[in-house]
């Protein structure tokens, strides 16, 4: 298939399949009319390194992931490489949580100190009557 089929097929753009060449993260093949040529198996890598961005994984992250799927791994994440990735983004993606929850805990107690605040110093609204005009 040629670049416009493979981006079209994997949901990116041309401009990024071009970008992962350049990156050597995928095969740069042209064929005898001068058009690069892919095949299914540079959709598959295409597709794992799509859905290892969409989670959150830069895109050295999956080197060893796209490296081990050409080593003839069916899903690119049993190999040492990607095994260790896996264990690095679990413990960013835990500290980040752990962020997240005090972040969490701190807006939740500012706000419960600002709601016992207001009710302290703010009159209660009472609805006053308004001439109208005849």
């Amino acid at each position: 298939m040629r670049i416009g089929e493979l981006a079209k097929r994997a949901g990116t753009t041309t401009r990024a399949v071009r970008y992962y060449e350049s990156r050597g993260l995928l095969p740069a093949r042209r064929a005898v009319n001068g058009y690069r040529a892919y095949d299914e198996s540079d959709l598959r890598l295409l597709r794992q390194i799509r859905t290892l961005q969409d989670f959150g994984f830069d895109l050295e992250e999956t080197r060893p992931f796209v490296e081990c799927l050409r080593a003839g791994h069916p899903a690119g994440d049993s190999c040492p490489a990607s095994l260790d990735v896996y264990r690095r983004k679990l413990t960013e993606l835990d500290g980040l949580i752990d962020q997240l929850v005090s972040v969490r805990a701190h807006v939740g107690e500012q706000l419960a100190r600002a709601e016992a605040f207001r009710a302290e110093t703010e009159p209660l609204c009472e609805m006053t009557a308004v001439p109208v005009d005849e």
